[in-house]
């Protein structure tokens, strides 16, 4: 059976999105205006939605959302 391979992280996960995140700003910085460009920073954004999910579902104080309290609520 072929083992998996373990990476420890010496960073957090939301330093190595920021850090994403930055690196494809960066590099879309570097292009023109085009397909190209617009894919990185398309990447760029992803890595900070990501990090502001990650946030919210970590925080102590996690409420769902209203939309669903109200549906919840209905039944």
């Amino acid at each position: 059976m072929k083992r998996r391979n373990r990476t420890k992280h010496t960073k957090t996960f939301e330093d190595r999105l920021a850090e994403e995140a930055a690196r494809f700003r960066v590099a879309a910085a570097q292009l023109p205006p085009g397909t190209q460009r617009e894919l990185y920073l398309r990447r760029a954004r992803q890595a900070e939605t990501a990090a502001h999910i990650n946030e919210w579902l970590t925080s102590p104080g996690l409420q769902p959302p209203k939309a669903l309290e109200d549906v919840h609520m209905r039944k």
